[in-house]
């Protein structure tokens, strides 16, 4: 397993618990494929430098967790797909 970090960016017309929700299924979905969360920090809601898809703010969260590269690729994937995420990274951190 690796170390990685996720910072998402959810839409800012989303209620907090709804984002709440959102980080759970993420951290639920590493869980399911054998990953584990060793940290998970929100920090709410967020002024951009730059506009995204017209919108000046986002609901910020950061994920630091544990899993296969496999794991980290099909996430990857879904956040892309995930209509409420406005952008997300994902970063692999040093050992």
């Amino acid at each position: 397993m690796r170390d990685y970090e996720i910072m998402t960016i959810h839409r800012p017309d989303l209620a907090e618990t709804e984002i709440d929700s959102k980080v759970s299924e993420i951290e639920s979905f590493l869980a399911d494929s054998g990953g584990s969360v060793t940290k998970r920090d929100l920090w709410g809601k967020r002024r951009f430098a730059y506009e995204i898809d017209h919108l000046s703010e986002g609901f910020y969260s950061v994920l630091t967790f544990q899993a296969q590269p496999e794991t980290v690729e099909t996430l990857e994937r879904r956040l892309t797909l995930a209509d409420e995420v406005l952008r997300h990274k994902i970063v692999r951190l040093e050992e």
